[in-house]
Formats: C-alpha cells, structure tokens, sequence
C-alpha cells in the first residue's frame, strides 16, 4: 500500500516530465559528430547492414565491417574507401561464439578499440514451429541475441574505460509483438529487447553515462528475407528510409526506434488494452508472409 501511496505523490512529476517530453518534440536534437570513431558493423555484407556502414562511411567514421559472405563483406568495404573511410572487412561468422572472439582480439590489436558497435546480424526462418527445424532455432539465438552477448562483451570494457561509446541493437518489432509463423525469430528478438533494456539498466548503474545505448525495431523491411510480405499498417519499409531513422537515432542517442513511430504507440497500448480487443487489432493488421507449416491439421 505504501508503494502506491508513493506513485500519487509522484504524480505531479509525471505530468512535469510528460509536458517536458511533449515540448521536446518540438525541438531539433542535436546531432553527435562521429568523425574517427571506430565504429564495428556486424552483418555489413548487405541490406542493412551495408547501407549502414555507407552512411558511417559519409561521415567519415573507421569502419570495421564483419559478415560471414567474404564476398559481400569486401564489396561493402571496397565502396566504404571509395567514400573517402578506412574499411576493414572480416570474414566472421556470428553464430560462433569463439570466432567472434578471436576476431574482436585481432580488431584490438591491428585497429584499435571500438567505440560504436552495431549488432546488426540477423537470421530469419518463416515457419511454424514444427517445420522450423531445431539447428534453425539454435541459430535463431546464436545469431538475433547471443552474439550481441558475445560483442558487447568484447568491446564494452574499453567503452567504460573511457566512459564513451554507443552499443546498437538491430531488434524488430517482432521483439514486441509476437506473430505466427515466426516463432524462432520473435522469441530471439524478445530477447535483443531485453538485451538492449538490461544493458541500459546496468551502464546507469555502473554510472556509465557515457556510453549511449540505441534499439531499432523496424515492421517488414523489403530486403527479400521474408518472401511476399503484406500489413494493414503499411506497405514493406525500404531499406534506406529505415537506415536513415537509425543513422538519425545514433547521431541524437535515442534509446528506442520504432518504424514506423506508431507502432511505439501500438507496443505502449498492447500492455493496456484487455485481451480481446488485442486480438481484434491484431486481426485489423492483417499480417501475412509466406510460410511453411509443418502441422498437419487434416491429419490430427
């Protein structure tokens, strides 16, 4: 009871901190400069992750780029140094705990000490869970969560050493909400929430103000992961429009990015909303992908 009695008493603040929120949105951010930051991009051999390392590469940061395609991983670094940054490409492969490992103690030695780390390396299986097969839901974890353990790890001693630096989680909204068919992937992107959540918890903690913390949760983004994608909140995202959101929440160290920005009400409202008007919103967005379903319904 002494809880609650407390959140009263903390009410005129909230209303405070709210206008003082609502006044923000009116009020450019201003925008970090990250001109010579060793900034490490994982899975920057294409989508994403390679538009990414571009828009780095404008601003004139030092990229380290790692991708588990040597092919696509040198194309990306190859048109980095072509827009005037040093690109350093790493065959590595994210679902290997130790590779990762290794590769960060060469980064250390022959580059220097990240101070931007983006986890961006992901892996998708649209299916039920009984075709998704169980080498598909390990990957799911090693790759969407447990390598984010595995960087971070590596890199974030030197960034609170220093007291500087920014670690980036590639989420989904599918880390909010969960869909059919893509049981493995949103149960790995739950977890980079929470990954993304606790990591911010524990640098206030440690009193590591310094080094920021940024999550993107995009809907659909049309890079041909999930074939014929389709939802009533919009048509697939392009690649560049959402990477332009994420450069622009890195640059002005915003915590969550949600695209489009109504889904981050979606998300506050599904906490609120009673169960069954949850399920009629969720029928209203008409989310649909192609799919293989390995439960046979006819033969149950």
């Amino acid at each position: 009871m002494a809880f609650f009695l407390d959140l009263l008493l903390l009410l005129p603040l909230l209303i405070l901190c709210s206008l003082e929120s609502f006044v923000k949105l009116f009020i450019p951010k201003k925008r970090k400069s990250v001109t010579g930051e060793i900034v490490l991009i994982t899975g920057a051999g294409h989508g994403i992750g390679r538009l990414t390392a571009y828009e780095f590469a404008k601003l004139k940061s030092k990229l380290v780029l790692w991708d588990i395609n040597k092919h696509g991983v040198e194309e990306t670094a190859a048109e980095c140094q072509k827009l005037g940054a040093q690109a350093h490409p790493f065959v590595v492969d994210c679902s290997n705990r130790e590779d990762i490992y290794s590769s960060a103690k060469k980064v250390k030695a022959d580059i220097g000490d990240v101070s931007i780390l983006v986890n961006n390396a992901g892996v998708v299986y649209t299916s039920d869970l009984f075709a998704t097969q169980d080498d598909q839901v390990k990957k799911s974890f090693e790759v969407n969560v447990l390598a984010h353990f595995w960087t971070t790890k590596a890199f974030l001693p030197a960034m609170m050493k220093s007291n500087h630096g920014h670690i980036v989680t590639v989420a989904s909204a599918a880390g909010h909400s969960a869909v059919p068919f893509l049981m493995a992937y949103c149960s790995s992107k739950f977890a980079a929430v929470g990954f993304h959540k606790a990591l911010t918890e524990e640098l206030a903690a440690l009193g590591r103000t310094g080094v920021k913390t940024t999550c993107l949760c995009p809907i659909f983004i049309n890079t041909g992961f999930i074939k014929n994608p389709s939802t009533n909140l919009g048509p697939p995202l392009e690649p560049q429009h959402v990477v332009s959101k994420l450069m622009n929440g890195i640059l002005t160290e915003e915590k969550m990015i949600s695209i489009p920005s109504s889904l981050g009400f979606l998300i506050a409202m599904e906490r609120l909303l009673p169960e069954r008007f949850q399920i009629i919103i969720k029928r209203r967005m008409d989310i649909k992908f192609d799919a293989v379903i390995g439960y046979n319904i006819k033969g149950q």
